[in-house]
């Protein structure tokens, strides 16, 4: 199968894994999940889980449905703007690049049903019915660096030595000589012989040996990501008042995933001024679309301990998800003269589109939460989440007979994810038929290993109006995250690694009435 040839290439290129192989880093990816809703959830730092009455509730407690007095309508556009700055460690180079990018962060509806306070004839004083939408995770970004590397830390420092090409000389090029010959390439062995990287080439003694196109001296890098997308979800869900004390509600979740990831890597000889080797320059270009969705379901609760105080707690099930990559990839490379015979100066070959069906599992969460009201003037409300990274889960799609176990992938995800403890705080004050807000956030790092800190932080501010049946609030959130990245590893040799500086502010406007 071209699919099975695809990965086992992509494992004996020593690419980075997560060019295409589902991984630990996609587990990650689809289970760190920001704070969404409308923007008086956004500008309160998304503590919302025991305020109640908030169409974010959909996606943080239901049972703050059941605090609902009337139904009611929202739509909340955003816009985000998007800075990174990219150097390799080691390099004294930063590039900053900017990626912006215009949404719907949030709409939905609740419609609720309430006694009148004078009919005392059942406990249960309301119940709220609530579908909504909630974006939950951004992927816009884009980051460039620039590095000069020696030579066994290069991208093709993998493909001089045999015992990588399955051992066998005529076995390894028996594939790769079908795939040149036919322009089918399936594996990125076959791609970098069709590019001319690798082959047949004589030794000093005048015999073939198999080995990479020589190179001589530093290697000079220039690498630019692109990812696109996001991850949303739609909520149905029910909370109901019962003596107006304990609020209870519980709610199906059905999330979507839509990213793209296009790599751009290019190399060349950062100097060869006697023209020693024919290697001019390389490109790299992949390109990865993952679409897929998921199912889970909450359950919460608020109860009013007093008049002035209220507490929250949540739950939320595993994600089951089921999402499809369509990946491919291509090499143009140019030479000073021909690489080997019968061969040209410059070569262009892309593999075949190629897809992959799977199955994910994004860990169990719990929320807990107290607000705090201020009487007419406004309240103070914090949250704390809990959610266990290794416990993230890939295996196959039995719909399109995928049999894979992801053992190696699962243990990894173990062995690099810990659980942590998310954290936001926020208030609104009241001003007449004013609001303001105020609010922070902190998401803990997933990574055991603590020599990089990932933690994320969320700053947020926001502004409102309530003027009889119709409100606007305006929120933003300036977001700070650290990451870092490989582009491919080197066996005996320490690949570059990337460190990536990122802040994004997000504008969000809600539109609501209520009826």
């Amino acid at each position: 199968m071209k699919n099975a040839k695809y990965w086992l290439g992509l494992t004996l290129m020593g690419w980075a894994s997560h060019a295409f192989a589902q991984n630990e880093t996609d587990a990650l990816r689809y289970s760190r999940l920001q704070f969404g809703g409308p923007a008086r959830t956004l500008g309160i730092g998304g503590a919302n889980v025991a305020l109640g009455a908030d169409l974010g509730n959909l996606s943080s407690n239901p049972a703050g449905l059941g605090l609902f007095q009337k139904s009611e309508f929202s739509f909340t556009p955003g816009l985000g703007l998007g800075q990174t700055d990219a150097q390799a460690i080691g390099s004294d180079t930063k590039i900053t690049d900017n990626r912006n990018s215009f949404h719907i962060g949030s709409f939905g509806a609740v419609f609720t049903n309430r006694l009148p306070d004078n009919d005392l004839s059942n406990d249960w004083r309301a119940g709220s019915f609530g579908v909504g939408f909630t974006r939950l995770n951004d992927f816009n970004a884009q980051y460039r660096y620039t590095n000069t590397v020696a030579n066994n830390r290069s991208l093709l420092a993998r493909l001089g030595s045999p015992t990588l090409l399955n051992n066998s000389l005529d076995d390894t090029y028996a594939d790769v000589d079908q795939q040149y010959l036919n322009s089918d390439y399936y594996s990125l062995d076959g791609l970098a012989y069709g590019a001319g990287l690798t082959g047949y080439y004589e030794d000093i003694s005048g015999n073939d040996s198999l080995g990479a196109v020589r190179r001589q001296g530093p290697i000079l890098q220039n690498e630019t990501v692109l990812t696109t997308g996001s991850q949303n979800q739609i909520d149905v869900a029910y909370g109901a008042s019962y003596r107006d004390k304990l609020y209870v509600g519980a709610s199906l979740g059905i999330a979507t995933v839509r990213y793209n990831e296009t790599r751009t890597f290019d190399e060349r000889e950062a100097s060869d001024p006697t023209n020693a080797t024919a290697f001019t320059s390389l490109q790299r270009r992949d390109q990865l679309q993952t679409q897929g969705t998921g199912l889970n379901l909450r359950i919460g609760a608020i109860y009013r301990l007093m008049d002035a105080v209220r507490l929250g707690a949540s739950i939320q099930t595993p994600t089951f998800m089921r999402l499809t990559d369509t990946y491919s990839t291509s090499f143009d490379t140019q030479f000073s003269r021909a690489p080997r015979t019968n061969f040209g100066t410059s070569a262009s070959v892309e593999s075949l589109p190629s897809d992959y069906t799977y199955s994910l599992t994004t860990p169990f969460r719990a929320s807990g939460g107290a607000t705090v009201t201020l009487g007419k003037h406004g309240f103070l409300s914090s949250d704390i989440e809990y959610v266990n990274y290794s416990q993230a889960r890939l295996s196959g799609d039995t719909e399109t007979n995928n049999l894979d176990t992801f053992d190696d992938q699962n243990q990894a995800v173990r062995n690099l994810y810990r659980s942590a403890v998310n954290v936001r705080v926020g208030g609104e004050a009241r001003l007449d038929i004013f609001r303001l807000r105020a609010g922070y956030a902190r998401y803990g790092d997933a990574h055991k290993a603590n020599e990089f800190d990932r933690t994320q932080q969320f700053f947020t501010g926001g502004v409102g109006i309530r003027q009889g049946r119709f409100f606007i609030d305006a929120a933003g959130v300036y977001a700070l995250e650290k990451r870092y990245s490989q582009s491919y590893t080197v066996p005996g040799a320490a690949a570059p690694v990337i460190s990536v500086n990122g802040n994004r502010y997000t504008t969000s406007v809600t539109l609501g009435t209520t009826f």
